[in-house]
């Protein structure tokens, strides 16, 4: 329960990754990622993140940031009027615009008023997916080898560039796995309905856990023409933002799993329940941004702990050059290790290089 706020802070980040992460739509070279911390005036802290990448949501970080320098001041209004149930409605609102932008606020006043989601009992190992880069099949020996020494039994491999190239490389992916590992197969919106049916016609199903988000988001048909045709089990990623689309999946049979991620459902609490809704419509939830930072991994991770039992692709802390936490998330055998008692807290000083602006939306304060 918040009992009374102090001040709410945003912060925006451009976090350098330590290699280039490749999709379909381009290289991803850099996260651009709003945080929002929330005080309340005994010194407790809350945050929540939100990393924008236009192709994986319709935002872009210039509306975003100033999207969330509008709503900061009259969130800390709302608070004080009406508490923190009028606040959560007043994110629920803005996340239909701004889903991600929101769940950067949504996730704060969580944390802030103790949500039990992110509270462990217990030790807790969340295994996550490797991403397997080489595109020669040499090269993918030795990377894979590096991937499995570190753990991993479950590796993603980017598609969606050339159906008849891509087709050739997996076949290479298998030959090097030879049972080891599973396949996750990500075209990130890549294909056309055809070059999608092309790709998964080819596909030999040894050792290929799911293929996902063959054809555009907002393209259900072309997902279907891939999926009737496609060998292998078949996963929505950018389709999906709330229980609306989940529904729909389940009615259409379109997927036999279907990809989460904090950032489209605004809270913790909505995705746990997202999650048990996938469940009773008879699919597989997977979870996890591979476009985060550590304080959304984090999170994804408390959640996956509860809810999730397979690799979770909360991964991109792996990827930023730097942690936005004081505590690094401990990483080993291929796994997040959660730990009772666990507080994080925002590094200021350790991200002040890749500050790129900063708002205070403290009492009295205007847009």
């Amino acid at each position: 329960m918040i009992d009374a706020l102090g001040t709410i802070t945003l912060y925006r980040l451009r976090v350098p990754l330590l290699v280039p992460y490749r999709l379909a739509f381009g290289p991803v070279e850099y996260f651009d990622t709003i945080l929002v911390e929330a005080v309340d005036r005994d010194g407790k802290t809350g945050f929540g993140e939100a990393t924008i990448l236009t192709g994986y949501t319709d935002e872009t970080i210039e509306g975003s940031w100033r999207a969330a320098a509008q709503f900061g001041p009259a969130l800390v209004a709302r608070l004080g009027a009406s508490g923190p149930e009028g606040a959560q409605r007043e994110i629920r609102q803005f996340g239909e615009k701004f889903p991600f932008t929101a769940t950067a606020f949504g996730t704060a006043l969580e944390m802030l008023a103790g949500s039990e989601l992110l509270a462990l009992s217990a030790p807790a190992e969340v295994p996550l997916v490797g991403l397997l880069n080489a595109k020669d099949e040499a090269a993918m020996r030795s990377e894979f080898e590096q991937l499995a020494r570190a753990g991993y039994r479950t590796i993603k491999v980017k598609v969606g560039f050339d159906a008849v190239k891509d087709s050739l490389m997996v076949k290479a992916v298998q030959r090097v796995v030879q049972g080891r590992a599973r396949i996750r197969l990500d075209a990130n919106q890549g294909y056309t309905a055809e070059q999608g049916m092309r790709f998964a016609k080819a596909l030999d199903p040894a050792d290929v856990e799911l293929f996902e988000q063959p054809c555009a988001a907002g393209d259900w048909d072309a997902h279907l023409s891939v999926a009737r045709v496609s060998p292998v089990p078949m996963m929505l990623d950018e389709s999906i933002y709330g229980l609306a689309d989940i529904e729909k999946a389940a009615e259409l049979r379109a997927a036999a799993f279907i990809k989460v991620k904090l950032m489209k459902l605004v809270t913790l609490e909505a995705l746990a329940g997202a999650i048990e809704r996938i469940k009773a419509l008879g699919m597989k939830a997977v979870l996890g941004n591979g476009v985060a930072c550590d304080p959304g991994c984090w999170m994804e991770a408390c959640i996956a702990a509860r809810h999730i039992d397979n690799a979770g692709e909360m991964n991109g802390f792996l990827k930023a050059r730097a942690a936005l936490l004081t505590d690094r998330l401990e990483f080993r055998d291929g796994a997040v290790l959660l730990r009772p008692g666990f507080a994080p807290r925002l590094d200021h000083a350790g991200f002040e290089a890749y500050l790129v602006e900063s708002m205070d939306c403290g009492p009295g304060r205007s847009a």
